[in-house]
């Protein structure tokens, strides 16, 4: 496109598909970005074309199409259509979305996803046949290869320096390369494409590299009338073994180190974990040392982590932007900084600049490194003047330094020419560094409401980038060198989740053995990628050691297991709620040992029998004693007395919920797991209860469900449901 060309302005989305069925034909490939980043409007749009006309065919390619939750029985919808009307009223819902989840999409529309919201798609043929499997940084060039012809993102505007200037900060992450090689292979194939994009005014504007020009668009759709509320994703609560794992999980973070982390609970309890050990040490100490970690993994954590506040702080290179993150920052916790220019980065590693401070000292150490000719370019000034180490104002003209009337010689080869700069054009604290760089964000309502009040200076501080930036090392010249990202990521801690994991190091992340997808690889594979490349990088897998409850537990480290997303000679460190396991480099007998060690001790003794039985530890082998009480009672102890004092709450960052919509949800999910595991338990439960009033204790409870008057046989039947919850969970 033309660098001066602006793109047409639509303000109904229909138009719009006029629009691009003119310029492209009826055969579209629609790609957009996961989640937050979807045009939903124009999506939409398009849809009901597609419904309306079987000739168009359409193809669309995302991931994570996101979607409020829906109720399959009239007491979950009891439970959800209030919140779902205050969390999600006013969110412009995905109308292929919803088809796709209910198996009802036309024949001419197919939609493919590269990573679903987890479990969502188990049993769906439409979704589970046209999965994609990609690695994030891949993604872009997948979709692009499989047609698209049409990009659409959504986007937040503001004017700067005088320039209307277009964000897809929401979603950096594919977006910006996908457009790239769509363009390209419109100029090798000769076939039209379009470039799409939908103003949310809700939008944070997200700063760095996903601030672009209107000329990048072919079309936009602006209408604040018809906009969406941002989607809104509740915290969910951070239980004991959750709360345990981010605390194992945040020993082994260096102060002046690199984080990376996930959305959800895990996420959430590592960064629990970080500001705990920053604030609330004492209590953070006890925590590890009654967990017995430090008995067997205190070397581990004295060379790779640490158990002190941070001095020097953090700073974030990950894919998701994510409340966590936000919290850490709030904090004061992310306060290291990283430059998207080499020569000042080294300078911040080398601690020539500490604090961000500019001394003399940082003039010798450029031209020691060589990052400045001693007879200085105009080029070089330009970049010492942008990043603050000289100061504003300053003019170069011919080999001089014009500072008002005063003028300094640029050729430092004369020693007395680099005192004279340095006592009189120096500046006082650098400028442009970023404490994250992310690929997308999307979070709770108060995390949006948080960054759109930061100033704009704040958010400078941002740098909404590429997946091919953050989740990768591989030089990158349209971004930022291999070298560089390297000194970014100096002690990176590439934290992510797993399902499971096998006694030979293996982890299972995105699907089942019998190849049903469960969520997707997204960008694990690049981050244990980054933990194998970096001489101080370590990766650290979270595994919840079971899942299920009672007798329907079962344990989430395995023997083996048909279908794996890290195979095992990637290992690096596995954390549960139990403990630690370094499997680097380890050899088969050491690891199977290291994994029994962290597993749940219900099911220790036949994990160790079947490896064994494979020849894989030696017949001898005996679990110590230190690993043999490794149970959910146990987790409990050790973290009540730092709960006693308020720490290690259910939503250590708020809830979304209110309280009583707390106590019912954890009450009817322990109702379902109990009559999962014994239907003649909840039966006999509510019989005995069929003729006894409701206490007045469940009352609140019960007018929340609209249950406190029922007028049938159904609703009293509820009604005695959610009492016998609530008594299952002592809350009443």
């Amino acid at each position: 496109m033309a660098e001066n060309k602006q793109p047409v302005i639509f303000k109904d989305p229909d138009k719009l598909i006029d629009f691009v069925i003119e310029k492209v034909g009826k055969d579209i490939t629609f790609g957009t970005q996961l989640g937050l980043g979807k045009p939903n409007n124009i999506m939409n749009a398009l849809y009901r074309r597609a419904k309306q006309d079987p000739s168009v065919k359409l193809r669309i390619i995302t991931a994570l199409s996101l979607e409020p939750p829906t109720w399959s029985s009239d007491l979950e919808r009891r439970m959800l259509e209030p919140i779902r009307e205050r969390l999600w009223g006013g969110y412009v819902e995905l109308e292929y979305a919803a088809d796709a989840r209910k198996q009802t999409l036309p024949p001419n529309v197919e939609v493919s996803e590269f990573f679903y919201k987890a479990g969502a798609f188990m049993n769906n043929a439409h979704m589970q046949q046209n999965y994609i499997s990609t690695n994030y940084t891949m993604a872009a060039r997948d979709v692009v290869d499989n047609g698209m012809n049409v990009a659409g993102a959504l986007l937040g505007q503001q004017v700067i320096d005088g320039q209307l200037k277009y964000s897809m900060g929401c979603n950096g992450d594919t977006a910006m390369d996908a457009i790239d090689l769509m363009k390209l292979r419109e100029q090798k194939d000769g076939k039209p494409t379009l470039t799409l994009g939908e103003i949310n005014s809700n939008l944070p504007f997200m700063y760095g590299d996903a601030v672009g020009d209107p000329s990048l668009l072919d079309a936009v759709l602006e209408n604040p009338e018809i906009e969406s509320r941002l989607f809104n994703v509740p915290r969910e609560p951070v239980v004991t073994a959750d709360y345990m794992i981010g605390v194992n999980a945040s020993t082994l973070l260096k102060d002046d180190g690199t984080l990376q982390v996930g959305i959800g609970s895990l996420g959430d309890a590592v960064a629990y974990g970080l500001i705990c050990r920053h604030h609330n040490n004492q209590e953070y100490k006890s925590v590890v040392e009654n967990s017995g970690v430090l008995g067997y993994s205190k070397e581990l954590i004295e060379e790779w982590g640490g158990l002190e506040p941070f001095d020097k702080g953090l700073y974030g290179s990950t894919e998701m932007f994510v409340d966590g993150f936000l919290q850490l920052y709030k904090k004061d916790i992310m306060r290291r900084r990283c430059y998207d220019n080499i020569h000042i980065q080294r300078l911040v590693n080398d601690d020539v600049i500490k604090n961000g401070v500019v001394t003399a000292e940082a003039l010798d150490a450029l031209l020691a490194n060589k990052s400045i000719h001693r007879k200085m370019k105009k080029h070089e000034f330009d970049m010492l003047v942008e990043f603050g180490v000289l100061k504003d104002g300053l003019v170069y003209d011919n080999g001089f330094i014009l500072d008002g009337d005063n003028r300094y010689s640029a050729d430092f080869n004369d020693s007395a020419n680099i005192k004279a700069v340095a006592a009189n054009c120096m500046g006082s604290k650098l400028k442009h560094g970023y404490w994250i760089h992310a690929g997308f964000y999307v979070g709770p309502e108060d995390f949006y409401e948080s960054v759109r009040a930061m100033s704009d200076e704040e958010r400078r501080l941002i740098n909404m980038t590429s997946v091919l930036n953050v989740n990768q090392l591989y030089a990158n010249n349209k971004y930022i060198s291999q070298d560089l990202k390297i000194l970014h990521r100096k002690n990176g801690r590439f934290i992510n989740a797993g399902l499971m994991a096998t006694l030979t190091g293996a982890v299972v992340s995105d699907a089942l053995e019998n190849g049903k997808v469960v969520s997707g690889v997204g960008g694990q594979y690049n981050f244990v990628a980054h933990s194998q490349i970096l001489d101080d990088g370590r990766g650290i897998l979270m595994i919840r050691s079971t899942r299920g409850e009672g007798k329907g537990a079962v344990s989430n480290i395995v023997f083996n297991y048909g279908h794996t997303t890290v195979p095992r000679h990637l290992r690096d460190i596995i954390v549960t709620e139990y403990g630690i396991a370094d499997i680097r480099g380890k050899s088969d007998k050491e690891i199977a040992a290291r994994m029994i060690n962290i597993a749940d001790s219900r099911f220790q003794e036949g994990l160790l029998a079947k490896a064994k039985a494979a020849g894989k530890v030696p017949e001898s082998y005996v679990i110590p004693d230190r690993f043999r009480n490794n149970t959910p009672e146990k987790l409990e102890k050790i973290l009540a007395p730092v709960r006693a004092k308020g720490l290690f709450p259910a939503f250590p960052f708020g809830s979304d919920f209110t309280p009583d919509e707390i106590v019912l949800g954890k009450a009817l999910r322990t109702f379902k797991a109990v009559a999962q595991e014994s239907k003649l338990t909840v039966v006999k439960a509510l019989a005995s209860s069929w003729f006894k009033p409701a206490p007045e204790n469940a009352v609140k409870y019960l007018e929340r469900m609209k249950l406190d008057k029922p007028e049938n046989n159904k609703e009293k039947l509820m009604q005695k449901i959610v009492v016998n919850a609530l008594k299952m969970t002592s809350a009443i």
